[in-house]
């Protein structure tokens, strides 16, 4: 129940429900002071949470465009660069977010602090300042009174006449102070159910206003969010795929037998010891050699610098390599270089290779006269692209569009290697090729689709679309020109063998099945690519830089999936390829995906007198 009213009437009766009444009020003042000093300390609270925020989500966002992706090769995919791109699009929405709190928040002590410090000390504090002259005024009123009461009555008249008037004075500012102590009390009590009220729904709308402006600027982020994360899936598949590969390589690059296949496709480098003679005998010293058999070209390059000279990489032009004869030297594993310099003068060199293996490799790639040993490396029997190849291929096609098209992960799941083998022994058995019933119980969905993958990637003498064409194709994957990618790509693919052309229309057709059917079996042209792209190319060399490589032939193979129609129904208009472009130096046909902006919002500046003028039209 609320307070009873102070009439005027009351202040001249001064009666002692007055003072009780007066004395809730003051009791209601003096709660209303303490919790006005407690919502203004909290206030300042929340904005300083707030500026406090602001200022480390902008430190936050200035890290995040300073982040710098580097990466491995020499190209990136379209996915890569969104992906490199995409702190930067991080940093440019959180500093939106934030230029948009600093201009709601920062008039936050003229709407909230001010209007509230103000009432306090102009309303409270007046009402303050009028008890203690209400209280005052009374103490003096009833002191005289006291004193009044005891003048005797034998007092002269003119002295009783005096304190009459005394009295009257006293009361008058008694009844004056008190009247208007009771006025400033119903003004307080007025006033503030709107002084308090209204700055405190200015800072509540700013706060909304910003929450409001947070989730546009979420719907307009929902877009990108889900490219950026189909980029992130699709570069996590190319991960995956690239993984598995690398692996593949590094524990082939353990056995010494690779070595040598290695190096009939790099230049031959590594370490030697050269012998040099002073006058005071022989020392070895040791370089990093790399030989160029094209130009016949010896590079050698001191590890040992001197102190007082910087020796830079000697060339060197091979006229011959002998071996060293062992009883010749009291050192192992050493060869003699004939080398001609810019003079027609033969030097000849003698070094010394790490092992008796290394000497080998150095002997062959410089042809030298001793024999090559090297150990066998075994490999599974190969064979040409033949009818019985596109027997096996179209059994395997037609029985996965019968029985599995629909199943989830097609192709993407693995089945057992021995089922494989057994079923590829079983259908290119010399004596009964392509005798197997695929619809026999020994087969199932996995063991089939992973036999076709098996056959195209390592029966096959080499891979479908060729090593002549892989550098080409590599070349219009990395391309800027999404028009001259699509193009290009047309264009390569007439230059496949007929046969290779013809099974890779019959398979990529297939794949444009399977995928019209993702809905169901979750594979979409993005995750064929990642499981065709080693399998229909790969380079000759097997090294890391051919590894990284496979996310661009996958896109290869996402892209003649996509645009199976366009290639595969009509020829390329011209024959001629077009010169390649570097990467990245002409401008993209398609820009990256961007987080969409909106026009600049112009804010009007909220105050308590902004929600007076808004109220007054209704």
């Amino acid at each position: 129940m609320g307070h009873p009213p102070l009439e005027f009437s009351d202040c001249y009766l001064d009666s002692p429900e007055f003072r009780e009444s007066l004395k809730c009020y003051e009791i209601e003042l003096d709660r209303t002071s303490k919790s006005l000093k407690e919502l203004i300390k909290d206030g300042n609270s929340v904005i300083n949470a707030i500026n406090g925020y602001s200022v480390a989500v902008q430190k936050f966002s200035q890290t995040l465009s300073t982040f710098q992706f580097d990466f491995i090769g020499d190209s990136l995919t379209d996915d890569e660069i969104n992906i490199a791109e995409s702190f930067q699009e991080f940093a440019g929405l959180l500093q939106e977010v934030e230029h948009d709190r600093m201009m709601l928040v920062q008039n936050a002590s003229d709407l909230l602090i001010k209007p509230l410090e103000k009432f306090r000390k102009e309303q409270i504090g007046v009402t303050k300042e009028k008890r203690k002259k209400f209280e005052k005024e009374s103490e003096k009123y009833y002191s005289q009174l006291d004193k009044h009461l005891n003048l005797s009555a034998k007092k002269k008249e003119s002295q009783l006449q005096e304190a009459d008037e005394l009295v009257d004075k006293e009361r008058v500012n008694f009844y004056e102070s008190s009247v208007e102590y009771v006025y400033q009390i119903h003004q307080v009590q007025d006033r503030k159910k709107f002084d308090v009220v209204e700055p405190v729904l200015a800072f509540l709308h700013s706060i909304l206003t910003l929450n409001n402006l947070t989730v546009e600027m979420t719907q307009d982020f929902m877009p990108y969010k889900q490219e950026l994360q189909l980029s992130l899936q699709n570069t996590r598949n190319h991960y995956e795929s690239t993984r598995e590969e690398m692996e593949e390589l590094m524990k082939r690059m353990k056995h010494p037998s690779q070595i040598s296949k290695m190096h009939s496709f790099l230049p031959m480098e590594g370490y030697l010891y050269c012998q040099e003679k002073w006058a005071l005998g022989v020392s070895w010293v040791k370089y990093y050699c790399k030989y160029h058999k094209e130009g016949r070209l010896l590079v050698m390059t001191p590890c040992e610098q001197r102190p007082t000279t910087k020796q830079g990489p000697a060339q060197l032009t091979l006229k011959s390599c002998i071996r060293r004869k062992s009883d010749s030297i009291d050192k192992r594993f050493c060869f003699d270089v004939e080398t001609v310099e810019s003079r027609p003068v033969s030097i000849t060199c003698i070094l010394i290779a790490l092992s008796e293996g290394d000497r080998k490799l150095w002997m062959e790639a410089m042809d030298g006269k001793e024999p090559i040993y090297h150990s066998p490396i075994h490999k599974q029997a190969e064979m040409e692209l033949n009818e019985v190849g596109f027997k096996f291929v179209r059994k395997c096609i037609n029985y996965v569009e019968t029985k599995g098209v629909t199943q989830e992960g097609v192709y993407r799941t693995v089945g057992s290697n021995i089922q494989v083998q057994k079923l590829l022994n079983a259908f290119f058995d010399s004596t009964h090729p392509g005798d197997v019933d695929l619809y026999s119980s020994d087969w199932d969905i996995k063991t089939i689709t992973s036999a076709l993958k098996f056959y195209l990637r390592c029966v096959l003498c080499e891979p479908l679309m060729t090593y002549t064409l892989h550098r080409d194709l590599m070349c219009a994957a990395k391309s800027d020109n999404l028009d001259f990618r699509l193009s290009e790509i047309h264009s390569l693919t007439y230059k496949l063998p007929e046969k290779n052309r013809e099974m890779l229309e019959m398979l990529i057709k297939h794949l444009v099945n399977v995928c019209s059917h993702s809905n169901e079996n979750l594979m979409s042209p993005s995750n064929m690519g990642v499981i065709f792209g080693p399998t229909l190319m790969r380079a000759k060399e097997d090294t890391v830089a051919a590894m990284l490589d496979i996310k661009f032939q996958n896109i290869v193979v996402e892209i003649l999936i996509e645009d199976y129609k366009k290639i595969f129904s009509n020829r390329p208009e011209d024959s001629t390829v077009p010169p390649i472009p570097p990467p990245r130096i002409t401008p993209r046909k398609r820009q990256p995906i961007t987080i969409s902006k909106r026009p600049p919002r112009v804010f009007q500046a909220l105050s308590p007198d902004h929600f007076h003028r808004a109220e007054s039209n209704y």
